[in-house]
């Protein structure tokens, strides 16, 4: 057969015989259930009354009536999406045959066997054909929507969906979803994401009307700026992406020529990513699902998922209702745990729960039912619509027994369902929300809190997670999205010489200075250039203090003589700047930073600066370049930002030059790719304006291509596969 043209074309076609193909053809499907060739047969089986469904096995047989045809080519109509389940070398040769007969789309779940370059040239002639690649080497896909499971395991079907490089977390997430009543819209194992990434996937899913919220495991982030743009609007959809991906990565080999190497992690650059994209990035399995419990159920209350610009955005103030003094106290103090706000009510609002409550029962916050719920039923509902609607909070939880009541008499069970509507007539009425834990599990009343998007929870701790995690969502902020435009010319090094003349070409201002190579240039700098007092430093250190490399406060000709003997002495340095002593009044020091990750391109940190900043580690991070205004929204998400507006009486510094400083080192960085790292640390900023005190740069390791943000998970190992 002859291949189809190379064009090298990669055109971005949508993804609908990926997700609902008119037909499907499973390769290597076989009829022993210890093969994936079986469980992805079966798999497709399942929804052969919505699509025509062949399975492809040479050495004949059949599965539940349907006969193995030996090849492609003897299928009576082209297959729109063909699931290729064989050995490694027989893996070309079928996606060949699937072009010929006119194939869109291909799932590759085959692993090991093909080099990444085999695996690149497999994407290539794929794509040339305008037809998409899912894999190599994934788990498949599923969507619960339009009956398609090519995959093996469980996937309950729900309005989440999941783009995962890890198949065995998606099963463990579908296992804690169907626990608590929820369930999948799609699936895609990402798989070594040669042709559809995570971006891909993710966006197909915006779109996905009975996809309600959004889930991803990711290793590998490939275009990150892409992956950040729709984050971004998943989030402006209503569907905010919940996001994990593996731990901190250790600091590369150029970490110790700046601090920057070592303040901007892996890790924090996807933090940064993720908050200025309105995504969460969380910690677990769990933490996921308990996150998606909460928007799933918002989406049913709203028709969307969680209105992350609405009711999420004022998450702040938590109300608790307990069965029980300690169940409420224990509550409380799972919510203050997680940043939340657990209130005193305002005098009329302990009124309105006295009201509703029993002599002597606790009517501050949490709120102590004392027994009122075993009396009437329906004190829980009245209790928490007043609170619902007192205005003294943003959200109820119920803590406690509600939910079991009809498990030890039945006779209660309408009862309690009438409550449990009530309880969520209350919260959509009211706006805001409510969160149940109970220790019930699937009752009835239960049943009619979910239906009615009342997120309920075993655990107390998993609520409390769940409301903070979505407390954090914020309308995103991204900035920087431009593809960078490179400068005409590149820097020779990353010396301070090189480094200063570049940053002043963008207007950001350093101390007068002369570079020299000899202690009587030295002096005859300071009488002409610099005056006294000066500052002496030695070029091409990566930490000059540490090295004796700096020298403050000079003050006079005889003093610079000396510092400049002791410094030759302890450096060898072959040149010297000279630089006039900045002493500004109510002056701080900052550190600003661009580090170029391969991933997500040039990412700006700010922090607080000078020797100690590796110590404080006070960062904040955004992907470059900034605008002024989140330029200084970066500076005042320090933790000493209140050094920088004023603190106990002292004058602020000059926030507005501060943040044109930053913007000027982060668009100096994105306009010249040769450089991997560009720090300016110290830069001093005061009430009259900010000015760099020193500079470094690390020029990108010629010829070096770039390590992964993460290691790419190789699911899949070990697959047993038929021909």
């Amino acid at each position: 057969m002859t291949p189809p043209p190379d064009t090298g074309v990669h055109a971005r076609v949508g993804l609908d015989a990926l997700f609902d193909p008119r037909s499907v053809a499973v390769v290597g499907a076989s009829d022993n259930p210890e093969k994936w060739g079986y469980w992805l047969a079966s798999g497709a089986l399942s929804g052969r009354d919505r699509r025509t469904v062949h399975l492809v096995n040479r050495r004949g047989g059949a599965l539940d009536g349907e006969p193995f045809l030996p090849d492609l080519a003897s299928l009576p109509v082209p297959p729109e999406h063909v699931v290729v389940a064989v050995p490694p070398l027989h893996v070309r040769p079928v996606v060949m045959d699937g072009l010929a007969a006119g194939a869109r789309c291909f799932t590759v779940i085959t692993s090991g066997g093909a080099t990444a370059d085999e695996e690149r040239a497999l994407s290539r002639l794929v794509t040339a054909r305008g037809a998409r690649l899912l894999g190599p080497n994934c788990m498949g896909v599923v969507d619960t929507t339009s009956e398609l499971r090519l995959s093996w395991g469980e996937f309950p079907s729900g309005g989440l969906g999941l783009v995962s490089q890890s198949g065995n977390l998606a099963l463990e997430i579908g296992r804690l979803l169907a626990r608590a009543g929820q369930g999948f819209s799609r699936f895609v194992s990402l798989g070594n994401q040669r042709d559809i990434d995570a971006a891909d996937a993710l966006e197909s899913l915006i779109a996905h009307g009975p996809t309600r919220a959004l889930a991803a495991y990711i290793e590998d982030f490939r275009d990150g700026r892409r992956l950040a743009r729709v984050l971004s609007a998943a989030h402006s959809a209503g569907k905010p992406v919940l996001l994990l991906t593996v731990g901190r990565s250790a600091a590369s080999g150029r970490a110790a020529a700046s601090h920057t190497g070592a303040l901007v992690s892996a890790r924090a650059t996807v933090e940064a990513v993720c908050r200025d994209a309105g995504a969460l990035l969380l910690d677990t399995a769990g933490e996921l699902v308990d996150t998606a419990v909460y928007l799933l159920a918002q989406g049913v209350r709203h028709g969307s998922a969680g209105h992350p610009a609405g009711p999420s955005s004022r998450l702040r103030r938590i109300a608790v209702v307990g069965d029980s003094g300690g169940q409420g106290a224990l509550a409380a103090d799972a919510f203050a745990a997680h940043g939340l706000d657990v209130p005193a009510f305002a005098e009329g609002t302990r009124e309105a729960v006295s009201e509703q409550l029993p002599a002597g029962a606790g009517c501050g916050n949490p709120v102590d039912l004392a027994g009122a719920g075993e009396a009437d039923l329906g004190s829980y509902a009245r209790v928490a619509g007043a609170l619902l609607h007192s205005g003294d909070t943003d959200a109820v939880a119920l803590t406690g027994y509600f939910g079991d009541y009809a498990t030890a008499n039945p006779a209660q069970a309408n009862r309690e369902c009438e409550v449990a509507h009530a309880l969520a007539d209350a919260a959509v009425s009211s706006g805001r929300a409510l969160v149940v834990h109970t220790m019930a599990r699937d009752t009835p009343a239960l049943t009619a809190l979910r239906q009615r998007g009342v997120p309920v929870y075993e655990r107390i701790e998993q609520a409390a997670s769940a409301v903070a995690a979505v407390a954090r969502l914020t309308v995103p902020a991204l900035a920087g999205a431009e593809s960078p435009t490179p400068a005409a010319y590149r820097l020779a090094d990353g010396g301070y010489e090189s480094v200063r003349e570049l940053l002043a070409s963008y207007q950001l201002a350093f101390p007068a200075a002369e570079f020299v190579t000899d202690v009587d240039g030295a002096v005859e700098a300071a009488e002409h250039r610099t005056g006294y007092p000066l500052v002496l430093k030695a070029m091409g250190l990566a930490h000059k203090t540490e090295a004796g490399g700096v020298a403050l406060s000079i003050a006079d000709a005889d003093a610079l003589r000396a510092a400049f003997a002791r410094m030759k002495a302890a450096t060898g340095a072959e040149r010297y700047a000279v630089e006039a002593m900045a002493t500004p009044p109510y002056g701080h020091e900052l550190i600003v930073g661009v580090r170029r990750d391969p991933s997500f391109g040039p990412v700006v940190m700010v922090g607080i600066g000078g020797v100690t900043a590796e110590l404080l580690a006070d960062t904040a991070l955004a992907l470059a370049p900034l605008t002024p205004a989140r330029a200084r929204a970066l500076l005042l998400r320090l933790r000493h930002a209140p050094l920088l507006t004023g603190w106990r009486g002292a004058p602020g510094a000059h926030l507005d030059a501060a943040a044109a400083a930053v913007c000027a080192v982060a668009r100096a960085a994105v306009d010249h790719p040769e450089l991997a790292e560009l720090e300016v640390n110290p830069l001093l900023v005061h009430p009259g304006g900010a000015i760099a005190l020193d500079a470094h740069g690390v020029l990108d390791r010629a010829g070096a291509s770039p390590a992964p943000l993460h290691g790419v998970g190789e699911e899949g190992g070990g697959l047993l596969v038929e021909r």
